[in-house]
């Protein structure tokens, strides 16, 4: 093959390469545009059912966008939307896959029924609208019927709040002054509501400004550490507690009303 002949296949080969080369840029291009127009779409979809009522299908497009297009500068209000879709939902009482339906029998309590799905009394009573520990058999109720756990990172100082895998919401906290949380795996073995604080020398009662642990206290089965609330809500996202985790007043709340005893709490650095 002479010279001549092999030039004019070089010059061939860089031609078509060249073509290839623009058709590649011009369809990833398309599908990129493809792609911008789903999620615009899918958005557009979440939020007109959400403003319908329809939360378990909302929830469901937001949590789609989340994974579908995790690249996108969306995807953190994606998120957050998802997380309050699935709190409006807790408190509500639209059915889920993850709720049942319970009906309620003769010498059943509120106390009875939670301990049996491993719920809380608040939980039930919020999601259907029962205002004291009365209640009649044969009335149906919506009853969550599946296992929060929570994990705890330090490095972040964030709570995420989980039921088996899925996030169900995530809550800044702080976390213990020189890294002195403790690791590990633990479970909640109390709680209380407006709790006392004793320190060395000192009875601090609830109602006090000088009382740390805020509204709420959900003890670990590790003497002296839990989670609770807090007197301090500028200093969330520090590590600066004695070693508990610290939440604001109203997550604590809310978090109080929904993990029961035994629930299984994971701190990681």
């Amino acid at each position: 093959m002479n010279k001549k002949m092999v030039l004019i296949i070089l010059v061939a080969v860089a031609l078509l390469s060249g073509v290839v080369f623009l058709i590649s840029k011009k369809t990833n291009k398309q599908i990129g545009s493809s792609s911008r127009l789903s999620a615009r779409t899918l958005s557009v979809q979440a939020r007109a059912l959400e403003a319908k009522g329809n939360l378990w299908e909302a929830k469901l497009l937001y949590q789609k966008l989340v994974n579908d297009f995790p690249e996108s500068k969306e995807v953190m209000d994606w998120q957050k939307k998802t997380e309050e879709l699935n709190i409006k939902l807790l408190f509500s009482g639209v059915v889920t896959p993850k709720s049942i339906v319970y009906q309620i029998r003769p010498g059943d309590t509120l106390n009875k029924i939670a301990r049996e799905h491993q719920t809380t009394t608040e939980l039930i009573k919020r999601s259907n609208n029962i205002n004291d520990a009365l209640i009649i058999p044969g009335r149906k109720i919506k009853v969550w019927n599946v296992p929060f756990n929570i994990l705890v990172d330090k490095s972040q100082n964030i709570l995420l709040l989980k039921d088996n895998e899925e996030v169900v919401k995530t809550y800044i906290v702080s976390t213990g002054k020189n890294n002195c949380t403790p690791v590990g795996t633990f479970k909640i073995v109390n709680k209380l509501p407006n709790p006392t604080w004793f320190k060395a020398g000192a009875v601090v009662p609830p109602e006090s400004q000088e009382n740390v642990l805020g509204t709420r206290w959900m003890g670990f089965d590790l003497a002296g550490y839990g989670i609770h609330g807090t007197t301090e809500p500028k200093e969330l996202g520090k590590q600066v507690t004695q070693g508990c985790v610290r939440l604001a007043n109203a997550d604590v709340e809310e978090l109080y009303s929904i993990v029961p005893v035994g629930t299984e709490v994971t701190v990681i650095e």
